[in-house]
């Protein structure tokens, strides 16, 4: 017998109908504002700076290491002029308008001016709305995000010392690279590294994640090597294991090794993220929201890695404003696995003093408004006194036993 059911609705009164609205949380109308300034200063990362007719001051993080002046000159001669006098809530139109306003392809320098336009954009509308960036992007996913620190050490001894002590500060997630040296040979560098590995994973035991970055440094066969012989350390993941330029070699590295990989820190957008991510080359994506086009695209990428069950393992610039971005945009996503992390600098703390900070190995959320972040400009402008006329590009002459360059 098929049963038929009708739910009736009731009228409700008009005093009724107020008495409603007036219980349900209410929420402010967001100012109207216009951009009306745009600068980058630089503190060793590019920091960019977007002030309104409100009152209210955004900042994001455009850095690309050591060619940082480049992104600089993007922003004071093509991008601010263009954008004074904007709606800085309409965040995805300007994002859309730089990226497509012009006949080129966008590249790393357009991408990482973006980026840092794009974070401030965000932090102001934040600010604008009273709410941490977070909610805007339809809330907190998570309680809090789970962040990796760096082992360093001069040898496998101080390793596994180094290793023990964050261990014992609360960090539950730790990282790995191959040994230092301005000669690259790949044969020892690769059983160093194993040894090195183990040692550390019997050092912390098994309860702890360890992922490996290779940097890049290998050729593909190279890294097949690496990826077999840290498999008995079960790491994490072993990230960027070559440069990013050809998706085939992936394809061939995919073949060979169970290694979990990860990948994606020199990519500057969806559409050079989307063969990693629909040929499931990769089981993590290092998303650099610095590099990528900051927030709004970082999160279209999560997004087409969520249809893949690939996880977020985002990158970081090394500064405490592009932490706070990764921090608001993996609270709201499904589907992040761990956050890069380091300690700021005394000097970049005191640009920031709030600089979040992890506890028991996680990053929590505030409710401060947009990035959550004060901005000291005093102690910016003072350091970029220092910096402004000293060359940021610099070359790190990682040489081959015979003489030749090597990736970095």
């Amino acid at each position: 017998m098929l049963i038929r059911s009708r739910l009736v609705m009731k009228p409700i009164s008009r005093r009724s109908a107020l008495q409603l609205l007036a219980s349900a949380p209410a929420l402010a109308a967001v100012p109207k504002a216009k951009i009306t300034a745009i600068r980058a200063i630089f503190v060793g990362f590019v920091y960019v700076k977007v002030e309104t007719d409100a009152g209210v001051v955004g900042v994001g993080d455009g850095s690309w290491s050591e060619r940082d002046f480049a992104v600089i000159e993007t922003i004071h001669k093509h991008f601010a002029p263009a954008l004074v006098g904007r709606d800085p809530t309409r965040i995805e139109f300007i994002w859309q308008d730089i990226f497509r306003g012009n006949f080129w392809v966008a590249g790393p320098v357009m991408q990482s001016a973006l980026s840092g336009i794009d974070m401030a954009l965000w932090d102001i509308f934040g600010k604008l709305a009273g709410l941490p960036v977070y909610r805007l992007l339809g809330g907190a996913a998570r309680d809090r995000v789970l962040v990796y620190r760096h082992v360093y050490g001069k040898d496998t001894e101080h390793l596994v010392a180094t290793a023990r002590e964050l261990v014992a500060q609360g960090h539950r997630a730790l990282r790995l690279s191959p040994p230092g040296g301005r000669i690259f040979e790949a044969t020892r560098i690769t059983r160093d590294s194993a040894r090195n590995m183990q040692a550390v994973r019997e050092a912390v035991g098994d309860d702890i994640e360890i992922a490996f970055d290779a940097h890049t440094r290998f050729t593909p066969i190279q890294a097949i090597d690496l990826c077999e012989r840290l498999l008995p350390s079960r790491p994490f993941f072993v990230e960027d294991p070559i440069r990013a330029e050809s998706m085939h070699a992936y394809r061939q590295i995919r073949a060979h090794t169970k290694a979990p990989l990860a990948a994606g820190e020199q990519l500057n957008h969806m559409w050079e993220f989307r063969e990693l991510i629909e040929e499931d080359l990769v089981d993590y994506l290092r998303v650099d929201q610095s590099h990528c086009g900051g927030i709004s695209h970082a999160r279209k990428i999560a997004a087409m890695g969520e249809a893949h069950h690939q996880e977020m393992a985002v990158h970081y610039t090394g500064s405490p404003v592009n932490s706070a971005a990764n921090l608001h945009l993996n609270l709201s996503i499904p589907n992040c696995a761990v956050q890069e992390f380091a300690p700021a600098s005394p000097p970049m703390l005191e640009v920031t003093p709030n600089a979040y900070a992890p506890k028991d190995g996680y990053l929590e959320p505030t409710e401060a408004p947009g990035l959550g972040l004060e901005f000291n400009e005093a102690a910016a402008l003072k350091i970029e006194s220092k910096l402004k006329d000293k060359p940021s590009q610099q070359l790190l002459n990682l040489r081959r036993p015979d003489g030749s360059v090597n990736n970095w």
